[in-house]
């Protein structure tokens, strides 16, 4: 499957030994193996440590901006190692009669339809930061925005070390918002964003532009084409404010470049 099983947690059901978390890496891949093997009453799962044959199972499966996770619980029915620590497993679902395959079928029909009462709009960010402290501060601020907010949007992450790597990635999965730091390594902040300005893709692309060094800083990127600034060592309310300013304008355009 496209998703992988990442770490769980044991608890106790009257018929599961334990909750497996699944987070698909996007809603399209979630909707494959909804085709190829959830519709069907089961999946597989590769998790990283052994599960046995008849191990009775809760599957909390999510991807990025589903509201709320859906839950099936099921048998393990065969498990295949795949190396050091890793395994595959099938999965059949122990449903409770047609109802159950019909509200599943129902769900996915909202989810295919965008419902936003199931669907929160996503917004995907681009940190071009050669600092990983901080661009996993960001990254965990963002995850807590719908719920500082109350705001029904989700954010998924990529990052870049410089502009040179930004402006590969750039070139093969756009995001919608764009944060940089203005001194990198290869090719700095202000180049970058000076070249996606002079570019039509990326144009109307909305920038955030991070650094320390004062005004002058502040004056080069707002000269190069920054749509916003944010002093360095960055507060993550500066950073959660600035992206709800910038979300009206991001889901009104679709997700504008």
């Amino acid at each position: 499957m496209d998703g992988s099983s990442r770490d769980h947690e044991r608890r106790v059901y009257a018929r599961a030994d334990m909750v497996l978390k699944v987070e698909y890496p996007s809603v399209e891949g979630f909707l494959q193996d909804y085709s190829v093997n959830l519709s069907r009453g089961g999946t597989m799962i590769r998790i990283g440590r052994a599960l046995h044959v008849g191990d009775l199972v809760e599957l909390s499966l999510s991807f990025p901006g589903l509201l709320t996770a859906i839950h099936r619980k099921g048998v393990v029915r065969w498990v295949q190692e795949e190396g050091p620590g890793e395994h595959t497993a099938g999965v059949e679902f122990e449903e409770r009669g047609p109802e159950d395959a019909r509200q599943l079928d129902a769900m996915v029909e909202r989810i295919k339809a965008g419902d936003t009462d199931l669907v929160a709009p996503l917004v995907r960010i681009l940190v071009v930061e050669d600092n990983l402290h901080v661009a996993k501060l960001i990254a965990d601020g963002l995850s807590t925005y719908r719920h500082r907010s109350c705001e029904p949007v989700a954010f998924t992450t990529r990052y870049a070390v410089n502009g040179k790597e930004a402006l590969a990635q750039l070139a093969t999965e756009p995001p919608d918002v764009l944060l940089v730091d203005m001194y990198l390594p290869v090719m700095d902040g202000e180049s970058l964003i000076r070249e996606l300005r002079a570019s039509d893709t990326f144009k109307r692309l909305p920038i955030i532009a991070l650094s320390a060094g004062g005004d002058d800083v502040r004056e080069r990127a707002f000269a190069a084409g920054a749509d916003f600034f944010l002093d360095k060592p960055v507060r993550l309310a500066d950073v959660l404010n600035t992206m709800r300013t910038l979300m009206a304008t991001v889901l009104k355009d679709g997700k504008s470049r």
